[in-house]
C-alpha cells in the first residue's frame, strides 16, 4: 500500500516539481506548449543575429531548426540542446560585409563554414586521443580573454545603432533588465525578445519606423522559400574573388577556438542541468561533430553559424523537462515559420535603435562570460604568465579593431589580412603553449 501511494504522489508532481525525462508523461498538448517555450527562448537572439549582419532571417530560423534537429540525430538524441545564432561570428560577418553589402556576404559565409571545419577537425582529434588530452591546448586563460574581447569589439556597433534614437533604445535596454534581474518563471528566461517587443512597440506608437520597411511588409507574402540562391555560397564560385575568400578564411577561422570551448562549456552546463554527463555519452565528439556540420550547412545556405543556446539551458532549469523531444518539436516550429516571409519582414523592419538597445546589453554579457569563465575556473592572475597571455589577447584584438587595420601579411601574390581576434587567437594559443607554468586540468 505504502509503494502504490508513493507512486501516485510521484504521479501527480507537475512540471517544475521533479525531473521528466519522458515528456510522453505529460500528454501531446503540454509537450507542444513545452516546445513553444523553447521556440520563444531562442528567438529573440536567434533573430537579431541576420537583423545585426544583413543575413536572411528566413535562412536562419531555417537553419537554426535544420542544426538542431541535425545535432540531435548525431548525438543519438540524448542531449536537449537547441542551436541558435552565433553571436561570436557577429565580428566576422562585419569584418567583410560593413555595411551588410550582400554581394560581400557568401564570402563571409565561406570563412564561417571553413571555422564549423574546425569542429569537425576538434572532434577527430577528441576521438583520437582524448578529451583531456586535446582541452590543454584550449585553458580557460586562452579562451576567457578571446570571449572577453568579442563582446568588446562589437561595442561601437551597439552604440551607433543607439544613437539612432536613445528613448527607444533605453527602452529595450530597460525591459531586459527589468525582466532578468525581476522576472519570475518564463519572464525571465526571455528577456532579449520582451526587450525587443517592448521597444519595437514604443517606436510604432511614436511613429519611428520606416516607412520603407513598413511598405514591405505589407507587400510580403505569406508563403514563400526561406533563401534565395544568389545568396548562398555556392554562387560566389560562378565569378570567385580569390584573394577574398582567402582573406575571410584566415580572418574568421581562428574564432572558432573560442566558440568550441564555448561549446564545451554550454554542454557542461546542460550536463550539469539535468544530472548526465553528456562529455562521456554521447560523447564531447559527437556534440562537436553536430554544432560544426549544423554551422558549415548553415552557412553554405547563407545562414549565421549555429551554436547551442544558453536560453534553452535556462527553459530547461525552469521547466525541469528534460526530454531532447521537446526541444525537437521547437525546431519543427522554427523550420516552419522560415516559410512565412511577412514574419521575416515584420523582423526585418525592426528600428535601428531597437537593435542597438538590445545588443547593447547582450555583448556586454558576451563579455562578462569570458569574465566568468576566468573566475569560474579560478585561473590565477597572480601569475605572471597567466597576466601576460590575457593581456596579449585583450590589447592584440581590440587594439587592431579600433586602429581600423588589420595586419597585413604578404603570401606570395597575395596580400592576408589578419584580424585582431585572428591574431590573438593564434599569439594566445602559442604563448600558453610556449610559457611554462600550465596548471590547467580539463575535468570534464
Amino acid at each position: 500500500m505504502k509503494k502504490t501511494s508513493e507512486k501516485k504522489k510521484h504521479n501527480s508532481q507537475g512540471i517544475g516539481e521533479r525531473a521528466i525525462y519522458d515528456a510522453r508523461e505529460l500528454g501531446g498538448g503540454r509537450m507542444f506548449v513545452l516546445g513553444v517555450q523553447h521556440l520563444f527562448a531562442m528567438f529573440g537572439a536567434t533573430v537579431l543575429v541576420p537583423i545585426l549582419t544583413g543575413l536572411s532571417v528566413s535562412s536562419t530560423l531555417l537553419f537554426a531548426g535544420l542544426g538542431t534537429l541535425l545535432f540531435h540525430f548525431l548525438t543519438k538524441g540524448k542531449v536537449p540542446a537547441f542551436l541558435g545564432s552565433s553571436f561570436a561570428f557577429v565580428t566576422a560577418y562585419t569584418t567583410i560585409a560593413p555595411k551588410g553589402e550582400s554581394e560581400l556576404l557568401p564570402y563571409a559565409c565561406i570563412g564561417v563554414a571553413c571555422a564549423g571545419a574546425l569542429y569537425l577537425i576538434l572532434s577527430f582529434l577528441v576521438k583520437m586521443f582524448g578529451v583531456k588530452r586535446v582541452m590543454r591546448f584550449f585553458p580557460p586563460v586562452v579562451t576567457g580573454p578571446m570571449v572577453i574581447a568579442i563582446g568588446l569589439t562589437l561595442s561601437s556597433t551597439a552604440v551607433d545603432n543607439c544613437k539612432e534614437n536613445w528613448a527607444i533604445a533605453l527602452v529595450a535596454i530597460f525591459a531586459v533588465v527589468i525582466c532578468n534581474i525581476w522576472g519570475k518563471g518564463m519572464i525571465k528566461i526571455i528577456p532579449i525578445m520582451i526587450g525587443v517587443i517592448a521597444s519595437y512597440l514604443a517606436a510604432l506608437c511614436t511613429n519611428n519606423m520606416n516607412p520603407e520597411k513598413m511598405t514591405a511588409i505589407a507587400d510580403a507574402a505569406w508563403i514563400g522559400l526561406p533563401f534565395q540562391w544568389e545568396n548562398t555560397v555556392f554562387a560566389v564560385f560562378q565569378n570567385p574573388d580569390t584573394q577574398l575568400i582567402i582573406n575571410s578564411i584566415i580572418v574568421i577561422m581562428p574564432i572558432a577556438i573560442a566558440t568550441m570551448m564555448e561549446h564545451v562549456g554550454d554542454i557542461c552546463a546542460i550536463g550539469s542541468t539535468t544530472k548526465k554527463n553528456y562529455i562521456e555519452d554521447p560523447g564531447l565528439h559527437r556534440t562537436l561533430l553536430g554544432d560544426g556540420l549544423a554551422t558549415i550547412l548553415a552557412s553554405l545556405f547563407g545562414a549565421p553559424a549555429n551554436t547551442t543556446y544558453g536560453e534553452n539551458t535556462g527553459v530547461l532549469a525552469l521547466s525541469r523537462v528534460y526530454d531532447p523531444w521537446v526541444v525537437r518539436i521547437a525546431a519543427i516550429l522554427a523550420v516552419l515559420l522560415s516559410f512565412c516571409p511577412k514574419f521575416a519582414a515584420v523582423i526585418t523592419a525592426m528600428p535601428s535603435a531597437t537593435v542597438g538597445g538590445v545588443s547593447l546589453v547582450l555583448y556586454g554579457m558576451i563579455s562578462a562570460i569570458g569574465v566568468r569563465n576566468l573566475v569560474e575556473n579560478k585561473v590565477d592572475l597572480a601569475k605572471s604568465r597567466n597576466v601576460i597571455i590575457a593581456a596579449l589577447i585583450l590589447v592584440l584584438a581590440i587594439g587592431i579593431k579600433y586602429s581600423g587595420d588589420g595586419i597585413d601579411i604578404p603570401v606570395g601574390g597575395t596580400v592576408i589580412s589578419l584580424s585582431g581576434l585572428a591574431v590573438a587567437a593564434i599569439v594566445g594559443i602559442i604563448a600558453n603553449a610556449v610559457l611554462p607554468g600550465k596548471d590547467y586540468e580539463f575535468k570534464g
